[in-house]
């Protein structure tokens, strides 16, 4: 019974021929082409076969959708044409989220973009001799300035830099290039796998490398390395464990011990950083997250970091180090596969040039680190008294942000942050309620309140989340 009265339901469809027709629907097609409205009335005419199959939908209920058949289509044209990619408001405190993207881009990177893509820029070419020139020129100028300062114990002369699209990128260039068919010497406790299912010994086995381990997951010491280095030993390196810290009975071999080692036997020190940073963390209270500069000082060959972390721009993968080194591996073949476009450069060199200038509150994810609990606490009023819904209970409460992006993965910055609870809905409906707003504000939930963390949240953000809280809660 139930079969025949679907099937007369099902008789009760119209074509995609037949909805395209509609009357109510041609300005649609003049409007967005007839290919997406044919996409989209398939799709919304699949969507009733299911519902219809599932026994969601009688006889009235399929009547009433049919009656709203033009709107459907409508809608779904809108979604399909709309953007997926879309921007939101990260309320969750942590800075470097990789979900979110990781670092925001500072105004001028966004403004030097936006100069770059417009027009044809000088990417590849030398204006004062009218010559062909090189890519990374224009970033390297500003990373001499800012790596080959400070070097007073003449640890290296000089330091040169490439850019590839990612750090996972600039790891398996540089193993390819100076280990391709040798062994590469890593402690145990460094054979790290970060998010996406990266992981340092599948890596380093499509660069070509042979993995060679050493010591034990939480102690490897200076004599491990010694005793592992034979005439097929091509490099050293030095894996920062960005998400995860090893604690209790530990031992680590000191990096400036390492690199002397490594050059007393002739090979190569190499470390991957991961996050990189170019500014002191120690000035906010970060204490054992290694900067690039830090490495270098301490005798590591070859560096590699990522550029949308810690340093506060596009994504891209840095190797910073010894200039002949560098320059073996802007000469490997792969390195043009794995070269980044006008844009990253034009990105990273407005992002570097906050640097040179001092201006790092000019880089939002340092000016987000650098916020105090007071200057987030304040905010915090402003926007809880500017919520008018009976419905909304806020409180201000300490909490904690992060940085996220597998940087100092036990470091947490102090805020005070708004814990929400709305009658009528539970924590995770107000969270998804939040997620539906237009833009998405997204949250995190803690002890069974939805909680805002106006730290990764941009000051003229906060009018955005006030207007969905009394949304929400009117």
């Amino acid at each position: 019974m139930k079969q025949t009265a679907s099937s007369e339901l099902f008789r009760k469809l119209p074509s995609v021929d037949d909805v395209v027709r509609d009357p109510a629907i041609h300005f649609l097609v003049r409007s967005s082409g007839r290919e997406s409205v044919i996409n989209a009335a398939r799709v919304v005419l699949v969507r009733l076969r299911r519902e219809i199959a599932a026994g969601l939908l009688d006889e009235a209920g399929l009547e009433l959708a049919l009656t709203g058949m033009a709107g459907a289509v409508e809608k779904q044209v809108r979604l399909s044409l709309d953007y997926s990619l879309r921007p939101l408001i990260n309320a969750t405190g942590v800075i470097l989220h990789t979900n979110f993207g990781r670092a925001p881009l500072s105004d001028a990177a966004i403004e030097h973009i936006w100069e770059t893509a417009a027009s044809y820029s000088n990417l590849e070419f030398e204006l004062a001799t009218g010559t062909r020139g090189k890519r990374d020129a224009h970033a390297e100028r500003l990373f001499r300035q800012l790596l080959n300062a400070g070097f007073e114990n003449k640890v290296r002369e000089s330091v040169s830099t490439i850019v590839v699209n990612n750090n996972a990128a600039a790891v398996l260039l540089a193993l390819n290039t100076l280990a391709d068919g040798g062994e590469v010497i890593v402690s145990r406790g460094e054979l790290v796998e970060i998010g996406g299912s990266f992981r340092i010994p599948e890596v380093m086995a499509k660069s070509g490398a042979i993995l060679r381990e050493v010591g034990t997951t939480n102690r490897t010491r200076i004599a491990d390395y010694e005793g592992a280095i034979s005439e097929k030993t091509r490099l050293l390196l030095r894996v920062h464990r960005s998400n995860f810290e090893i604690s209790g009975f530990t031992e680590q071999a000191p990096t400036a011990e390492l690199a002397a080692l490594a050059h007393r036997r002739g090979i190569s020190l190499m470390e991957d950083l991961g996050s990189g940073a170019l500014l002191d963390l120690h000035s906010i209270g970060i204490n054992d997250e290694p900067g690039v500069l830090h490495s270098l000082r301490s005798g590591v060959d070859i560096v590699t970091y990522s550029g949308d972390k810690l340093l506060g721009g596009p994504q891209a993968g840095l190797i910073s180090g010894d200039p002949a080194l560098v320059a073996r591996m802007r000469a490997n073949p792969l390195f043009r596969a794995l070269r980044v476009d006008k844009l990253i450069y034009a990105a990273l060199e407005a992002t570097l040039l906050a640097y040179v200038r001092g201006d790092h509150d000019a880089i939002p994810a340092l000016r987000m680190m650098r916020l105090s609990r007071d200057d987030i606490g304040q905010r915090a009023e402003a926007l809880a008294a500017r919520v008018t819904a009976a419905k909304l209970k806020i409180e201000i409460v300490d909490g904690e942000s992060v940085l996220g992006g597998g940087a100092a993965p036990s470091a947490v910055l102090p805020a005070q942050v708004l814990a929400l609870s709305c009658e009528g809905l539970s924590a995770d409906e107000l969270a998804a309620q939040l997620r539906g707003s237009d833009p998405p504000i997204i949250a995190r939930i803690e002890e069974g309140h939805v909680v805002l963390d106006l730290r990764t949240v941009f000051p003229q953000q906060d009018a955005a989340v006030a207007a969905a809280l009394n949304r929400i809660a009117m």
